[in-house]
């Protein structure tokens, strides 16, 4: 098991670091079973960093934000508190759904994938998609057959996250493939959505009034719904390129 051990350090990210962990061990006086205490550790974080790395990869995230980079003194109306709380997973259990809305630029998919990189690290199995590139794959699902295969895929996930549903209206049955696959998952998984578009401009994306009244029930029905209305981070950051501290 040693040999094999050894072996496997050998390759890992532990080897990278294994001359400063002896400077360390020289320096503090560290015995032999401290030393080696110190190595697994630093593998151990090594491995799990790898994990994440991959899982993160796996989600499909655009990018790896976590909340610790969120700035929530951009947006004075999101309620700080409620937000963190999500961040301990009791609406994965509940399956209750997430809803971030707001005008464009202001943290949305931010918030979206700091939340599901936080239910990957306590082991959840998460899916991130954008939302018009989701409803593409559907309807070429539709066209291969594979729809109920692509479904089963759907509700195996802990959390699915839908980013920026309402930049790009749906054909009639590219919408109806969402409203039906979002159903079918209603009761089974949560769902976290970021849109820019407030309930009764929807009807304008999904071009069906009862359908997308029907959609909004079943979303909000067990819902945390957070108004993220503000400035544009996108926009803020090209003035201060523009025009930097010290310089006017």
């Amino acid at each position: 098991m040693t040999t094999h051990f050894l072996k496997d350090l050998r390759m890992s990210g532990a080897a990278n670091s294994l001359p400063a962990i002896l400077r360390d061990a020289e320096t503090k006086g560290l015995s032999h079973l401290e030393f080696l205490s110190a190595l697994l550790t630093q593998e151990m974080d090594h491995r799990e960093e790898t994990l994440i790395a991959r899982r993160t990869k796996q989600a499909q995230f655009p990018h790896s934000k976590s909340i610790e980079s969120f700035d929530f003194t951009a947006i004075p109306t999101l309620n700080k508190t409620r937000i963190l709380a999500l961040m301990r997973g009791e609406y994965l259990d509940e399956r209750r759904h997430v809803i971030l809305m707001g005008n464009s630029g202001t943290g949305k998919t931010h918030l979206a994938s700091a939340l599901g990189l936080c239910a990957y690290q306590q082991g959840r199995k998460v899916k991130f998609y954008q939302t018009a590139r989701w409803v593409e794959e559907l309807l070429t699902a539709r066209e291969e057959h594979r729809l109920l295969k692509l479904e089963k895929e759907w509700m195996r996930d802990d959390l699915v996250i839908l980013d920026e549903l309402g930049y790009i209206p749906f054909s009639k049955t590219g919408a109806e493939l969402l409203f039906q696959f979002c159903s079918t998952r209603h009761e089974l998984g949560s769902i976290i959505v970021t849109t820019n578009l407030d309930f009764d401009k929807w009807p304008e994306v999904f071009g069906d009034v009862r359908m997308t009244e029907a959609l909004i029930d079943r979303l909000t029905h067990r819902a945390d719904i957070h108004m993220m209305n503000g400035e544009s981070y996108r926009f803020r950051q090209s003035i201060q390129a523009k025009h930097p501290k010290g310089n006017d």
